[in-house]
């Protein structure tokens, strides 16, 4: 069993991210003392944390990371990280015709100084 302070250095989510990851029942400890309200993960938790500390990474909401927690199987998070992945893409496409759509109006504003 990890204190909690332990758990944060071992996982980089600090005791904040923790307590509101408990709150909203995406991570709760492994165990919490009755007498000083202390609150201890284990190795499950462990390997919890680091997959949300991953899907936090890849953009995934509070939302969507419940929904992966709740599938205990993880039998759809390739789903998910699929659609993640595609979701990303076409904000990439989006920005980058943002992008050229600046460069077009930057040109013609130069053609009109010219």
């Amino acid at each position: 069993m990890y204190k909690i302070s332990e758990f944060t250095e071992m996982t980089g989510l600090s005791k904040e991210t923790l307590r509101y990851y408990a709150e909203v029942k995406l991570l709760e400890p492994a165990l919490i003392d009755p007498n000083n309200n202390y609150r201890y993960y284990d190795d499950g938790s462990y390997f919890l944390a680091i997959l949300l500390v991953k899907l936090r990474g890849f953009g995934f909401t509070v939302q969507e990371m419940l929904s992966v927690m709740e599938d205990e199987s993880f039998a759809h998070l390739e789903d998910l990280l699929i659609q993640k992945r595609e979701k990303i893409k076409m904000q990439i496409e989006n920005l980058r015709q943002r992008i050229e759509e600046i460069d077009e109006f930057l040109v013609s504003g130069k053609e009109e100084n010219g």
